[in-house]
């Protein structure tokens, strides 16, 4: 009989490309890695890495195994996940992954949501843009808060992905910034020549400010380039320029900055929690999905920066499920 360990090994091995590199995934040292695929190749009977003096692949007979080995391994979990659902009770870890800035934003809201489920522990962790959805299709994680700038996130026969709000593009600037005037009207063409800040070149969301300000010729030469919207915002609060980010950046609390929504309908992004669909039904999976789906409920209704803070606390939806149906 196979070992369902060495599955999950191979199926690794598959992902990272290299015994290394499972290793380092794993935990586990090379030397161990390797020993436990030999281990497999005796247990089916025949070779299944093709191995070099610098190197390792699947063999074709490797291939197919992976392929078994994700579907067995796909029906244990909907069967952990169905025996666990009918126990009821949400416990053990369930890890979380996010993009930088939804971490900030979500880690108040799910820590004060999870903290009655005494069983339960959250674990949630940061990974850069375009890895969480890797991280859950791996197993890695249980469940991964992603950004998508171009609509291409979408169900696929091993995850569910779950809309939870739209982040929009803003304006910030210093306080006494002559924009910072809400009465003063926002033209993107006086923008354009502005002292900008912005992400370096390909990061996402330095993309969706070329994108806004396509039309108009785009900006100056970026004169200060920074990685973390973090650091960005600090540096307008204290004066040195001005910058467009997710209006979800806010939600670190810089203070001395003034927001301006842009005209008409602004770039920005969706926000997708994804998880894989053979766990959703884990009480532990499935408790923290309607505690994010909760938590992106209030924060959508604080990302409008210039709705008076009362009516967005009076606005705020009640609880609902994003499991039903």
């Amino acid at each position: 009989m196979l070992d369902l360990r060495r599955l999950v090994l191979i199926c690794e091995f598959a992902r990272r490309g290299s015994i290394a590199a499972t290793a380092e995934s794993l935990g586990y040292s090379p030397s161990a890695v390797s020993q436990q695929l030999v281990a497999l190749e005796r247990e089916t009977g025949t070779a299944l890495i093709d191995r070099t003096a610098r190197s390792a692949e699947l063999t074709d007979a490797g291939r197919r195994l992976v392929a078994h080995a994700e579907r067995i391994l796909s029906m244990v979990e909907e069967a952990e996940s169905d025996l666990s659902a009918h126990a009821g009770t949400p416990a053990g870890r369930v890890v979380v992954t996010a993009f930088p800035t939804a971490a900030v934003a979500f880690a108040p809201a799910l820590a004060r949501s999870l903290r009655r489920h005494t069983e339960l522990t959250l674990r949630l962790g940061q990974s850069r843009s375009g890895r969480g959805m890797r991280e859950v299709q791996s197993g890695e994680v249980d469940i991964a808060l992603v950004d998508d700038w171009y609509g291409r996130v979408r169900d696929s026969e091993s995850l569910r992905v779950f809309p939870l709000l739209r982040d929009p593009l803003v304006l910030v600037v210093p306080r006494k910034h002559r924009l910072a005037d809400p009465e003063v009207p926002l033209d993107l063409r006086e923008l354009r020549d502005e002292s900008w800040m912005a992400t370096p070149d390909g990061e996402p969301s330095r993309l969706a400010v070329d994108r806004l300000l396509m039309d108009v010729g785009g900006t100056r030469p970026t004169p200060w380039e920074f990685e973390g919207l973090g650091t960005i915002l600090s540096l307008v609060a204290k004066g040195i320029g001005i910058a467009a980010v997710p209006a979800l950046a806010l939600a670190a609390g810089v203070r001395g900055l003034a927001v301006r929504q842009f005209p008409g309908n602004p770039v920005g992004r969706d926000v997708h929690a994804v998880a894989r669909g053979s766990s959703v039904h884990r009480p532990s999976v499935s408790v923290t999905l309607r505690a994010i789906h909760v938590a992106a409920r209030y924060i959508a209704a604080d990302l409008d920066p210039v709705r008076p803070a009362d009516r967005a606390r009076d606005d705020r939806p009640a609880e609902a499920d994003p499991l039903a149906g």
